[in-house]
């Protein structure tokens, strides 16, 4: 299965067109993330979404926006005028979430088909757990304590096995001791 999760950020406005054929919309923006080193340079990503998606990619995200995105990679083969032939690493998303210092845990469905919608977004101090409770659980009326639990001693919980002694040898008596059926 070819499922992708990536974060980072939106380095080009996102852009929507159209097919030609059926209209359907298309949204593409550039996404950069870090390197696996510290001194690698960044990777740029090219982030296709199609339909609702990319409506709501086009409404909501703008260049500096950071996100997580869902979706598919794949490689495009692009013949170039110089001669050659260029690969190019395109995500399509299924799901892209925004995240960063005004956002929190709360996932919100987006407005625009609430039965099919792939855009979850984050408003701040709101989390499905808090959402039910009216105040966040205290820790000070706790029943542990960090290092109150006395751990019993080895040697007082376990026992050794006890061995069954094989039975005497007769032939004439195939009775089959074993719990296996087979």
């Amino acid at each position: 299965m070819n499922n992708c999760i990536l974060m980072a950020e939106i380095v080009k406005d996102p852009e929507l067109r159209y097919t030609s054929d059926n209209q359907t919309e298309i949204a593409e923006m550039h996404v950069e993330f870090p390197g696996l080193k510290a001194d690698d340079p960044p990777a740029l990503l090219k982030v296709v979404g199609w339909r609702n998606l990319a409506r709501e990619i086009k409404q909501r995200y703008k260049k500096g926006d950071r996100v997580i995105i869902e979706g598919r990679l794949s490689m495009n083969t692009i013949d170039r005028r110089e001669g050659f032939k260029e690969k190019r690493a395109e995500l399509t998303a299924s799901r892209i979430h925004k995240i960063g210092a005004d956002t929190e845990i709360e996932a919100r469905e987006s407005s625009a088909d609430k039965s099919t919608s792939n855009l979850v977004s984050f408003e701040r101090g709101k989390s499905p757990a808090m959402a039910s409770a009216s105040e966040p659980p205290s820790t000070s009326d706790s029943q542990y304590e960090f290092g109150s639990y006395d751990s019993p001693s080895p040697e007082s919980t376990y026992e050794q096995p006890k061995r069954q002694k094989p039975a005497a040898s007769n032939a004439g008596n195939s009775q089959d001791l074993d719990d296996i059926p087979f």
